[in-house]
């Protein structure tokens, strides 16, 4: 696979840690100059890490949760780049894990803005560089957990998620751009170096938590959670010119998980 992103210009966000920091770290490793976008000082190591090792990587500070945070990121690629051939909305997670009565108003908008707001407004800030270049690839990435236990909020984003992804592919599919999306299941990965809810033990019992990675490994046909490497490697086929006639589609990467 070696140089199959070579001179292609790729946004990851959410890149500081877990699924994100592999896509990126991988996609410089096959070639692309990659512009990691990510409100944790980790980001900084990431890029610092990639140059390292020989590959192209900058990174950026910005709210993705605003408009004005995923235009500043996307403004920064072309300022880099001249122009930005991938994009790889990342950013989201479950914040609380409970059964739906027991959040409150703030919690589920809180949700809603982690989880889908990033990805409707990086679209967006993004469609006008690739409209102009009559190029660009967008991987949206979703969640098994559309259909899942104690995060229903959560869920709600990434079927929006999925909704976005269909509907924009359908209206961009003839100007060049391709739109599409992972439904990563479980995965394993190091503990976060930024924690969604730092305040999680206080806020939820851990038998609500319980009840999600019990559904999830129930649910997944493989009987196991995925790794970093399984999920960003199906991120980076749908990046690539590989799937060049794939678009307006969620692939789930759950082990037979189908959401």
């Amino acid at each position: 696979m070696s140089g199959r992103f070579a001179g292609r210009a790729m946004v990851v966000t959410g890149a500081a840690q877990g699924i994100g920091q592999r896509v990126a770290e991988r996609a410089a490793a096959e070639g692309a100059e990659v512009l990691i976008v990510d409100r944790a000082p980790q980001r900084r190591k990431v890029a610092r890490a990639i140059r390292a090792a020989g590959g192209v990587a900058h990174d950026i500070s910005a709210n993705l949760e605003t408009y004005a945070g995923c235009e500043k990121a996307m403004k920064k690629a072309v300022e880099l780049f001249g122009r930005i051939d991938i994009l790889v909305n990342n950013v989201g997670g479950t914040i609380w894990a409970k059964p739906y009565e027991h959040y409150a108003q703030k919690e589920i908008d809180a949700e809603i803005r982690r989880s889908l707001f990033p990805t409707l407004y990086c679209c967006r800030a993004a469609l006008e560089p690739m409209l102009e270049a009559g190029r660009g690839v967008i991987v949206n990435v979703s969640s098994i957990a559309t259909r899942g236990l104690n995060r229903v909020p959560y869920a709600a984003a990434k079927g929006g998620v999925n909704a976005i992804t269909a509907s924009l592919a359908w209206e961009v599919a003839e100007r060049g751009i391709r739109v599409v999306a992972t439904a990563p299941g479980g995965t394993e990965a190091p503990p976060r170096a930024v924690p969604r809810n730092p305040n999680a033990e206080q806020e939820q019992r851990e038998d609500w938590y319980r009840t999600i990675v019990d559904q999830t490994i129930q649910s997944s046909l493989m009987k196991r959670y995925g790794t970093l490497d399984e999920q960003a490697g199906a991120i980076l086929f749908l990046a690539s010119d590989e799937a060049s006639y794939i678009t307006g589609v969620t692939l789930p990467v759950g082990g037979g998980d189908l959401g």
